[in-house]
């Protein structure tokens, strides 16, 4: 049987140990590059005074019956987070989180949730979207837009009239702003 000495056991294992060096001394170059390339990134968000504008423009618009407030309405953040969630003097218990929904649903496909509606009808390639949490087959909804950037949205419920009435009151809330968003 050969006799191993440290000397030969070190010759053998040197290649290795050159290699792990340097690959970690690759490693830690690439790594400390990374940060020049990386870049902080700006969003653009709805404030909570642009989110107030548009509940208070949709609730002018087509929810009052004289002193008492007659829909629900929801504005949401880029993130599809609540900033105003304001329900109606008589609302039901569900207005509140629908309104929520309404408004998530259109941030999230960054159309009116009345159009992805009818986008997602069943047969149709997207009805599997209806499947996501918190979206909801309902108009009432309309995103917030800067560009093609969505910086929140819109969700309304209980108008008198239904869906369309929804969807016409949440767009009302939109153009409450709309010189702020250019």
């Amino acid at each position: 049987m050969p006799r191993l000495s440290l000397s030969s056991v070190a010759g053998a294992l040197l290649p290795s140990a050159i290699l792990a060096t340097v690959t970690v001394a690759t490693a830690s170059l690439v790594m400390a590059a990374l940060p020049a390339h990386a870049q902080t990134l700006t969003q653009q968000n709805i404030s909570v005074a642009q989110a107030m504008a548009v509940v208070e423009g949709a609730i002018e618009s087509c929810g009052r019956d004289g002193d008492l407030v007659t829909v629900t309405v929801a504005v949401v953040d880029r993130a599809g987070q609540p900033r105003v969630m304001v329900a109606a003097d008589n609302s039901n218990p569900h207005n509140l989180d629908l309104a929520r929904r309404k408004a998530y649903t259109a941030l999230t496909f960054r159309r009116t949730s009345l159009n992805w509606v009818a986008r997602t009808a069943d047969g149709t390639p997207r009805a599997g979207q209806r499947q996501m949490v918190d979206v909801i087959a309902l108009g009432g909804g309309v995103p917030i837009m800067i560009g093609d950037d969505p910086i929140g949205a819109v969700g309304v419920s209980g108008a008198p009239g239904g869906q369309p009435a929804d969807d016409a009151c949440a767009m009302a809330g939109v153009e409450a702003i709309a010189d702020q968003l250019r």
